[in-house]
């Protein structure tokens, strides 16, 4: 991957990928700059027409209290959808951390297996992480615990 890396970099492809890369963003921003200024011009016209058909002052009203609606639409649907972010922004964490551990011991395991020390040092924790996880799975639910249903 390296090689290819600096193969680009030599060949001056990486330059033409970051032109191509301005160039496009430079396109959508104009593009963005003119479908907004074309959205306002529509609304601007709507506008106009409200007002020729019910008078100046409703149609004021009716489109202030129509982009009220849309901001509480859109922050309730950021609300709704804040939670659902939150969980899967939690579990990309913990599939990153899982991912990092498993490689540092994979990085680590060499060494500690070269000597007397290193051995027990692995098989002390692994039996250790083996039997909590066998008593996790056997052992009874806590009666004593309040449930959903008692809490408040």
């Amino acid at each position: 991957m390296l090689a290819s890396l600096l193969a680009s970099l030599a060949s001056g492809e990486t330059v033409v990928a970051l032109r191509r890369a301005r160039r496009a963003a430079i396109v959508y921003l104009l593009v963005g700059l003119f479908a907004a200024c074309g959205l306002g011009f529509l609304i601007g016209a709507l506008y106009i027409w409200f007002a020729a058909r019910y008078g100046s002052l409703e149609a004021a009203i009716l489109f202030g209290l129509g982009f009220i609606v849309l901001a509480l639409l859109v922050l309730l649907v950021d609300r709704l959808t804040a939670q659902s972010r939150a969980r899967k922004a939690a579990e990309r964490r913990k599939s990153d951390l899982t991912a990092i551990g498993v490689a540092a011991a994979m990085a680590a395991l060499p060494g500690l297996l070269r000597s007397r020390v290193g051995l027990g040092a692995t098989l002390v924790p692994a039996l250790a992480v083996i039997a909590y996880a066998i008593y996790r799975e056997n052992r009874a639910p806590e009666a004593d615990a309040p449930s959903e249903q008692d809490l408040p």
